[in-house]
């Protein structure tokens, strides 16, 4: 009999892990950790730290997380047909989760995001508005359109405004430089990430790849301008004074390593090849961001850039489990 009921609870286990799994997929949960990312950075840009603003935080990570989330239940959700045919093992064509079930938990998701947005301003409530209707219109319309990629990095400006949202009173608070200078190339970053990934699970053409890839350089370019304070737009604002060409050289790093796998994918464009490139550039949208604090805050934010980056850690080791794109 006891022998039976391990066996029962064995099974139950086993069966809970690979619900836990499936769900974890259906929400990319290694790729959710650069919407964090993103938070972070919003949030240092418009302050010197966290002291006193803590509660802010943790309700502007819990929105973006959930925002971002709910977004790629939508994603498959729409796309479940066509994964059908081109992704099967997806939690959703292999029958692991229903379509029902997906609605309603990206619809909670949704809920959960916005009151957690509203609880930190109502600046933020707005931002988060935003986001979530660009969100719904590029997995329901946008996705296959030439307006795919400039929705999708929206989505990625609006998310870092959305870090800075709760700073200030006024509703153009968080909109000013250089939040938005920073959110702008960021969100042209990610519209040359989403291009280049457009053709991900078949044969990639050559010619789109490296289209893709002049965007994503300039998105590079626009953060390295601001960097390198010789060149600060004629605005009075600039990162701290320790922190500039360090910030230039490790940004500098991370577009080398981000261009030698994108050479590999544009000479080899291959489904591995591409998912690897597409891989890296999401995952190191972490440490573009932990550079910009760095450069934003100096010597002094050094914990807070530390941190930020290691969001790469359970980004990476979650990533052996469960596909990040």
């Amino acid at each position: 009999m006891f022998a039976g009921l391990r066996c029962l609870a064995g099974i139950d286990i086993l069966s809970a892990m690979s619900t836990l799994r499936a769900y974890l997929q259906l929400v990319r949960i290694p790729a959710v950790f650069t919407a964090l990312a993103d938070i972070a950075l919003g949030f240092l840009l418009v302050r010197r730290g966290i002291d006193g603003a803590e509660t802010d935080l943790v309700l502007l990570l819990t929105a973006s997380g959930c925002l971002y989330m709910s977004g790629m239940v939508f994603n498959d959700v729409f796309d479940r047909r066509q994964d059908a045919a081109e992704r099967p093992e997806r939690p959703l064509p292999s029958g692991r989760i229903t379509v029902r079930s997906a609605v309603i938990f990206g619809c909670c998701l949704i809920a959960v995001g916005l009151v957690a947005a509203a609880l930190a301003h109502v600046n933020s409530l707005t931002v988060a508005l935003l986001l979530t209707a660009c969100i719904l219109g590029y997995d329901s319309v946008l996705k296959r359109t030439p307006l795919g990629p400039p929705a999708m990095g929206t989505c990625r400006l609006l998310n870092v405004i959305l870090g800075a949202s709760s700073a200030g009173l006024r509703w153009t608070a968080p909109w000013h430089f250089p939040q938005i200078w920073i959110a702008a190339s960021l969100g042209i970053y990610v519209a040359g990430v989403t291009w280049f990934a457009r053709r991900e699970a078949q044969q990639s053409s050559s010619r789109s790849l490296a289209g893709a890839a002049v965007l994503v350089n300039l998105g590079l370019a626009g953060l390295m301008l601001l960097a390198y304070d010789r060149f600060a737009l004629n605005v009075s604002w600039s990162g701290a004074p320790d922190a500039t060409y360090k910030s230039v050289a490790l940004l500098g790093f991370i577009a080398v390593t981000i261009n030698s796998r994108i050479v590999r994918a544009i000479i080899n464009p291959s489904p591995s090849h591409v998912q690897a490139a597409v891989r890296l550039m999401l995952l190191s949208i972490i440490t573009i961001d932990a550079t910009l604090i760095f450069f934003k805050l100096g010597d002094a934010g050094v914990v807070y850039a530390g941190t930020t980056a290691a969001l790469l850690l359970p980004a990476m080791l979650l990533g052996r489990w469960v596909y990040a794109t």
